[in-house]
């Protein structure tokens, strides 16, 4: 959900426009609206996220994600799906994208799979919001009713994603502003940084803190001792930023662990922990970290109203997710060979 850097302050005309474009839900969007057109398409879904996480437990982490990178750039319309063109650069070189997103080759299956039962019929978008709400099932979190019925984007903005998307070394405050600006108030904000149950972060998102916290040379002094001892260990300074830790002490399993790691100065992340030391956030975090029903029902409540957020713009049903329709003959076959490449950041 986080990107690599700390990103400019957004222009508020651009904050306007995403405000006034995406505030509510298109009329569309309603659950079982594919129970005419392709009644298969959910249970295809849960089907094929089920099978990738099997053979590749991080995938649901990362598909889970989509949601947000997805949703919070232009409204939810698979635009992050998009390989670059040579007249568009597109989100997944973006800051909060690159050597962060992976598991882009599960959409092309899910994809692909539903192209073979029903084809032309279900978007890459709304692959998104199943796929995303799956992962969380799959990974003993809740289950929930999803709302269909979006386009696909005729193109990616990589200024965009750079612009919008947080930083990890993001403060509580900044990361209030920017919900607010897509109508998501402070709870939504604490529910849906319970994400981070599930998931590992880089190094490279963490090393400030544990060298040279807001230019002190030193070590955020809200990480536990024992805590920072560890994660000194697995990310000393000039290593590899790569390396990968846990973002709670039970990544594969989406409960409200998270929550409990904050209170007892165990977050991964900058943006994480100052969830628990910022006053207007710090009473979220006590509630979820002592009651898991509470959480799962808040974070539901901010997955649907953040797959409300829509752009307003035209669009399509793709027939393949990382090309718009109009170049499919032109791109397929690169766009396709390219996967491997792609997907593997």
């Amino acid at each position: 959900m986080l990107s690599q850097h700390l990103p400019p302050m957004l222009p508020l005309f651009l904050f306007m426009t995403h405000a006034l474009a995406m505030a509510t839900a298109e009329p569309s969007l309603r659950p079982g609206y594919y129970s005419e057109t392709c009644p298969e398409a959910e249970s295809t879904v849960r089907k094929v996220m089920k099978e990738a996480m099997t053979r590749e437990p991080r995938s649901g982490a990362s598909v889970m994600r989509f949601q947000f990178h997805d949703c919070f750039v232009n409204g939810c319309d698979g635009s992050m799906l998009l390989d670059d063109t040579p007249d568009m650069l597109g989100e997944k070189l973006s800051l909060s994208n690159i050597n962060s997103l992976r598991s882009y080759q599960v959409v092309d299956e899910i994809k692909e799979a539903l192209e073979n039962v029903c084809p032309g019929i279900v978007s890459c978008a709304d692959i998104i919001i199943m796929a995303s709400r799956d992962a969380v099932a799959l990974s003993g979190g809740p289950n929930w009713e999803v709302k269909l019925g979006r386009m696909d984007s005729l193109t990616a903005s990589q200024e965009d994603a750079d612009n919008i998307m947080p930083s990890p070394r993001a403060n509580a405050s900044y990361l209030i502003d920017l919900f607010s600006k897509f109508n998501l108030s402070v709870k939504d904000l604490v529910a849906l940084s319970g994400s981070h149950s599930i998931g590992k972060g880089r190094c490279f998102s963490i090393v400030f803190r544990l060298y040279n916290q807001s230019g002190s040379g030193r070590p955020d002094p809200t990480i536990e001792p024992k805590f920072r001892k560890k994660l000194d260990k697995l990310c000393p300074l000039g290593g590899d930023g790569n390396v990968t830790g846990d973002l709670d002490a039970t990544p594969q399993v989406f409960d409200n662990q998270y929550f409990k790691d904050l209170v007892n100065g165990r977050g991964f992340l900058n943006s994480d922990q100052t969830l628990f030391t910022f006053e207007q956030t710090r009473e979220y975090v006590r509630q979820f970290s002592a009651d898991q029903e509470e959480f799962f029902k808040a974070f539901v409540d901010g997955m649907v109203r953040m797959g409300d957020l829509q752009s307003g713009r035209p669009g399509e049903i793709r027939k393949n997710c990382r090309v718009v329709n109009s170049r499919q003959p032109e791109l397929l076959s690169d766009a396709w060979r390219k996967r491997k490449y792609m997907s593997s950041g």
